[in-house]
């Protein structure tokens, strides 16, 4: 029994040093057009739990939560006030919503100036899609000097299709490449279940 308790002590260690504990979590574009019914992404189950995850653990420690929301455009699947624009996931009291229309979750918003009031430095991003909003809010938010983490199972995307001369991409591979796209300043962890997050008084 010590030899296992010994064990996870040195687990958490290691997720310690390889992702310091983040100050907030930034979910993009969780909406019920995404992740149910016939517009979700692939694995949005694994997706959902993932982020159900982080939220769980950001409120347990008082961690900021904010979330994005897309304003899509006239019969899109995120079309304003449709039933596929709601977010899947419930704001609880206090924490932020911020309704966008650019992928980069920044433009346009009171993001930045948000997280400036929190003292939000290191950020765990999650959400989609991993190419698009996901990838342009991580990119935006690095440019700005945040610390993004990005749980590499807390974020999805739809099959890319082929194009001219090209085939398509599986979106497994989208999300790895999205992730691979953002350079060596972003954080990658495997799962959503190795995030810590710095506690609030």
């Amino acid at each position: 029994m010590a030899g296992s308790e010994g064990l996870m002590e040195e687990e958490q260690r290691e997720i310690s040093d390889n992702n310091p504990l983040a100050d907030a979590v930034l979910v993009v574009d969780v909406q019920k057009a995404f992740v149910q019914g016939p517009s979700a992404v692939p694995g949005y189950a694994m997706l959902r739990s993932a982020v159900e995850v982080l939220l769980h653990e950001a409120r347990s420690a008082w961690a900021p939560v904010i979330f994005l929301q897309n304003d899509g455009s006239a019969g899109a699947p995120d079309e304003p006030f449709q039933p596929g624009w709601k977010l899947h996931f419930p704001p609880l009291s206090g924490e932020v919503v911020i309704r966008k229309t650019e992928d980069d979750g920044f433009d346009g918003t009171d993001l930045d100036a948000i997280l400036t009031a929190f003292g939000v430095k290191d950020l765990v991003i999650c959400g989609v899609l991993s190419e698009m909003c996901v990838a342009a809010t991580a990119r935006a938010a690095l440019e700005r000097g945040y610390g993004v983490l990005l749980p590499h199972d807390a974020h999805a995307t739809h099959d890319v299709p082929a194009g001219p001369g090209s085939q398509g991409v599986p979106a497994a591979m989208a999300a790895r490449g999205a992730e691979w796209s953002l350079g060596d300043e972003i954080r990658i962890c495997a799962s959503a279940r190795e995030v810590r997050f710095k506690e609030r008084a």
